[in-house]
């Protein structure tokens, strides 16, 4: 599941692009609690976090303008209904995170459209065959 982000001033004008739901580690917290955390908040989605699968830094431009450098850890989570519930979401998500979408690896493959993490396909092909 990926959520559109779309930017109509600031910095980012004119950009969009799909990414996964994510965010800040709060104070204390462990990579995979953040990631249960921003997955509530951002899905409502309330689903165990499996096993980190990827990381990478990244640099990146926030919607003011600001650079971050980014510490990203990605992990698997399965759920069995695919809704989706967005009122957890803080401002400035609602504003720029226009749309979410379930993707299938051919989907991914076929979009023109930037996603991130770009090695995206290739992650999901390693889950599938680890799980088979």
């Amino acid at each position: 599941m990926l959520f559109q982000f779309a930017f109509h001033d600031g910095a980012l004008a004119g950009k969009s692009f799909w990414a996964t739901p994510g965010g800040a580690l709060d104070p204390r917290e462990s990579y995979s609690d953040a990631a249960r955390r921003e997955l509530l908040e951002e899905t409502g989605i309330s689903a165990p976090v499996g096993d980190q699968v990827h990381q990478r830094m990244t640099t990146f431009s926030t919607p003011s303008g600001e650079c971050v450098e980014a510490d990203e850890r990605y992990f698997v989570v399965r759920v069995d209904d695919e809704a989706v519930d967005t009122s957890g979401q803080n401002y400035l998500e609602t504003i720029h995170m226009k749309r979410h979408r379930w993707w299938s690896i051919d989907d991914l493959k076929a979009t023109s459209d930037a996603v991130f993490p770009e090695e995206l396909v290739d992650l999901m092909k390693q889950i599938i065959l680890r799980n088979t």
